[in-house]
């Protein structure tokens, strides 16, 4: 006990004056000594204060609120030019070069070790790139690898759906960012066209202009590459002096014998293409065939190597050195000089190497095998393909499709085709859940475990748990399942193939990452600080004071609360009393901001309910991987299972792009089983997109405006619906008058241009269609044992919002009503009224602080918030605790922070999991966290990352 309270005394010298020292001090001298010494290495900050500073922005664009805080109007009102996207962004030209050095396919392993989305296939050359497949992740995959997103020509999805395509709004809108702003081919088969139109709702059409889609034409005025005669023609996309590739459509085959194809005349006949339903030339409605269904087989072929020249047999043809030589060399046929004949170039050249061919083969389910067996392209005679010329044969084919298809017999047999080529099998195996491809946030996950392990359970690098071969279906890497097929590999992170020099053909293994046991890890951190082995035994100290406190009747007699001057003063929450540690859990997904980097993912919080259920507030790019991270892949499935609703709290993509993705897995995970679709409650631009989408996958969710989760809506709605029936007629102008009076402000007062749809005179309210949907939003939140859940207007950008979650009181053993617990997310801000007075006596608030104290004028340029003004709105509601998240990407590891004001606010982390039993430990945990990343101040991202950070929000 003396131990850690003499510690406690340099991590808070203001304490050290409250004892005298002892003999233990000097045994914590050398940990002390270093936290000093990085504490003094922080830049001494101005003085802060909410009111006016030079800026930038014209004074006629600023405002200032009523607690003094300066913000972009322009930009709160959506009307901010400098951060519109470029109207003409480059499309990137580059001069190509036909004789390659080299040229390799690589595995880029994104959701290998989660199983969450599809891996990605790279293809590369001297001067292009193309990309197959961009699943959430890819962006964090390519800055953890070096692979610079500005040097991608081109992207191709075998599917459009949220595993293969769910990383493509953060790519384009990263690569739009980049310098003067880019842009890349996007290829896909027609329903590509639902995927953009949905993604239009937030990406600036710009970054989308060169999206091109091909196959069979829908109901659409769309561009679509033509297409051909049947839809098992191959379809030449690229074709030039590196590659050509040509797609081939696998449509699935719902009728028994059957293949679903349009007609001859398809480039001119057009299909009812409804999200429900495709009509067949019989007219009959077939169930399952929609937007979504199409996949597609990829073939890429290499030029072939001409023959080496012969000079001696070009001189016995009465050739004479010169451009004739030359003219041989291209392919052409020259007239001899010395004989009547005309001289080939067969006659003078040696045999020729045929080019590789790469196949990129995506069958997710046995009715698309169907159609894969029948593709004429693919049906080979031998290892021959019948559509290519005969010298030709497939060097390696990949293999994207499900372990449970591919253990298909047709499947074997038709692989069978191709017993020559390699084969890597890219789909799903079991053996790659437990080698992390993000080995640098697992690093840190791995050391934040040692350090702490209560609030840091995930297991960082090693095997995750919850996960049985039996719930994935995988195929163990073994040659016995293919007994026909010596060349049959898994695929591994990074793996490669090489194609082009011509001598290393084959697998390339050289930069597949090495694996690290966490115990290596933990060895080279205590080899570099020493120190974090006693910092360990001190936070363990911690939890059990705690644990001690919790016997105590009255908190204010402890220790502890001596020691800890604020504590004493602001107290325990009286809602913290007899809480049990299954009552609440947040869980920090993603703590970063704008695009997901090495060590932080995009924004998203896990509120864990445990038997009542569970939530989301935000869902960035990204979210499932970290669940799965976090809590297992059939752990997280749990998990998603569990959400009963997603509150999101606005229209930027680094907020939501991962929410189809958790969408289409609770639905695919639950068909079958007796469920209510999911609540999903967001701004209103929110619903245009997941709208547009549903024509792609099935949702299952029922969307909830967060203008009728006010608290002046909610009311409003309330007192009518105690008045008058449901079938009643739409709110009147009295009604709406009331509303509006109680929800005005400075920023949203009436007649503003940030003024609530709901306030606006005329604005129509269907109260038949909101009354149900209002009746389910209740019936969520008691099932979740909440009493509110309630959203605020912030001060961002047009429809930005924060949330209030309000317990249910308690009543202990002895009869005392205990108050329920209030958690409040600010959502992205910049400090303003209506948060403040929304997370007065909050329990915990979970504020954004983008950027450092240092950087005022940015952080009012983009409406977020500082550290310290995060931390000031925390004090100004007196606040229990304060969590500061959402930090800008150029502090990768650690923000820069002000060591004041630090008594009840803690920084999160990505994977942080902190129950709300532990909340009296959570301040002081911050000071062992950062002896961690004593050294690591600096940025060190990609390029592109760097540079897209600097020109986004």
């Amino acid at each position: 006990m003396a131990k850690v309270s003499n510690f406690g005394h340099f991590l808070y010298p203001s304490l050290s004056l409250l004892s005298k020292p002892t003999t233990n001090t000097i045994q914590f001298r050398s940990l002390i000594t270093v936290i000093a010494s990085f504490s003094k290495r922080h830049r001494n900050f101005p003085a802060l204060h909410l009111g006016r500073r030079k800026s930038s922005i014209p004074m006629e664009d600023q405002e200032t609120s009523s607690v003094a805080a300066s913000f972009n109007k322009r930009r709160a009102e959506g009307r901010d030019k400098s951060d519109a996207t470029k109207k003409n962004l480059q499309l990137k030209v580059r001069k190509l070069n036909p004789i390659n050095t080299i040229s390799y396919v690589q595995i880029l392993g994104t959701g290998m070790d989660t199983q969450d989305t599809s891996p990605s296939v790279l293809l590369f050359f001297d001067k292009q790139r193309f990309i197959f497949n961009a699943g959430e992740g890819l962006q964090r995959f390519c800055t953890e690898h070096k692979i610079k997103l500005s040097k991608i020509d081109h992207i191709f999805l075998s599917r459009v759906c949220s595993e293969t395509a769910g990383g493509l709004p953060g790519l384009l809108l990263t690569l739009a960012g980049v310098g003067e702003g880019m842009s890349v081919n996007v290829w896909g088969p027609s329903d590509l066209k639902y995927l953009v139109d949905a993604m239009r709702s937030f990406i600036p059409n710009a970054a989308m202009v060169h999206t091109k889609s091909f196959g069979p034409i829908f109901n659409t005025d769309w561009p679509t590459v033509p297409a051909q005669s049947k839809v098992l023609d191959p379809i030449v996309l690229v074709d030039d002096e590196v590659v050509k590739i040509s797609a081939i459509i696998l449509q699935p085959n719902h009728i028994e014998g059957q293949v679903l194809t349009p007609s001859e005349n398809s480039s001119q006949k057009r299909m009812d293409h409804s999200p429900e339903t495709l009509d067949s030339p019989s007219s009959k409605k077939q169930p399952g065939v929609k937007p979504g269904d199409m996949s597609v087989v990829y073939v890429c072929e290499l030029p072939e190597i001409k023959g080496k020249f012969d000079p001696e047999k070009a001189k016995a043809l009465g050739l004479k050195p010169g451009p004739k030589y030359r003219e041989l060399q291209l392919g052409n046929s020259v007239k001899s000089d010395c004989q009547n004949i005309m001289v080939h170039p067969i006659d003078v050249l040696g045999p020729s190497v045929p080019g590789p061919i790469v196949l990129l083969v995506d069958c997710p389910t046995e009715s698309h095998l169907e159609t894969l067996l029948s593709a004429q392209l693919l049906d080979s005679n031998g290892d021959q393909m019948s559509m290519l010329p005969e010298a030709k044969s497939v060097t390696c084919v990949i293999h994207l499709t499900p372990a449970s298809v591919i253990s298909c017999s047709n499947y074997q047999k038709w692989m069978k085709k191709f017993s020559s080529a390699q084969h890597i099998m890219a789909g799903h195996e079991k053996k790659n859940v437990e080698i992390p491809i993000l080995k640098s946030s697992a690093r840190i996950a791995t050391q934040l475990k040692y350090l702490c392990p209560q609030f840091f359970p995930a297991p960082g690098i090693c095997s995750l748990p919850n996960h049985n071969s039996s719930n994935f279906g995988s195929l163990a890497l073994s040659e016995g399942s293919f007994p026909e097929l010596s060349e049959v590999i898994s695929a591994e992170n990074l793996l490669k193939f090489t194609l082009r020099p011509y001598a290393n053909l084959g697998l390339d293994r050289s930069c597949i990452p090495t694996t690290m046991a966490s115990s290596e890890i933990i060895d080279e951190l205590l080899s570099e600080i020493p120190e974090v082995v006693e910092a360990a035994k001190h936070v363990s100290q911690l939890w059990k004071e705690c644990s001690q406190a919790e016997d105590l009747t009255t908190l204010a007699d402890h220790k502890m609360m001596i020691e800890e001057p604020w504590l004493c003063a602001d107290g325990i929450p009286a809602c913290l009393e007899n809480i049990r540690r299954d009552d609440l859990e947040i869980v920090l997904l993603g703590t970063g901001s704008s695009q997901p980097s090495k060590y932080r993912n995009v924004s998203s919080i896990y509120i864990n309910l445990f038997s009542k259920g569970s939530m989301l507030l935000d869902c960035g790019e990204g979210t499932l991987g970290q669940l799965k991270r976090r809590y297992g892949v059939s752990g997280a499935d749990d998990a998603v299972r569990a959400l009963r609703c997603i509150w999101i709290s606005h229209i930027h993509a680094d907020h939501h792009t991962g929410l189809a993705r958790i969408l289409a897995l609770r639905y695919e995970l639950l068909k079958g089983v007796p469920h209510e679709p999911i609540l999903v409650v967001g701004p209103r631009q929110l619903k245009r997109y997941l709208d547009a989408y549903q024509r792609l996958e099935d949702l299952d969710m029922v969307f909830l405006d967060c203008k009728h989760t006010t608290a002046a809506s909610l009311d409003a709605f309330e007192d009518d619906f105690q008045r008058i029936s449901v079938n009643s007629h739409n709110l009147n102008n009295n009604n709406r008058e009331i509303i509006a009076s109680k929800v005005d402000s400075t920023l949203f007062s009436r007649g503003s241009r940030m003024q609530s749809y709901f306030k606006r005179p005329g604005s129509p309210v269907d109260k038949d269609a909101i009354s149900p949907i209002l009746k389910k939003f209740k019936e969520v939140i008691q099932e979740a044992g909440l009493k509110a859940l309630i959203s605020f207007p912030v001060v961002h950008c047009p429809q930005a919002f924060g949330v209030v979650l309000k317990a249910e009181e308690r009543t202990n053993s002895v009869g005392k009503v205990i108050p329920g617990w209030k958690i409040v997310y600010s959502g992205d801000t910049r400090p303003c009224p209506e948060l403040i007075e929304a997370s007065r006596g909050t329990t915990v608030l979970i504020h954004e602080a983008t950027f450092e104290d240092g950087m005022v004028e940015e952080a009012i340029a983009k409406n977020h918030s500082t550290t310290k003004e995060a931390i000031e709105m925390g004090e100004s509601a007196d606040a229990y605790r304060i969590i500061l998240t959402h930090f800008s990407q150029r502090y990768p590891k650690i923000p820069v922070l002000d060591e004041t004001h630090m008594h009840k606010t803690c920084v999160a982390f990505d994977m942080m999991s902190i129950n709300i039993a532990d909340l009296y430990v959570l301040p002081k945990v911050l000071p062992y966290l950062k002896l961690l990343f004593r050294n690591e101040m600096m940025v060190d991202e990609s390029d592109d990352v760097v540079e897209a950070v600097t020109s986004a929000s």
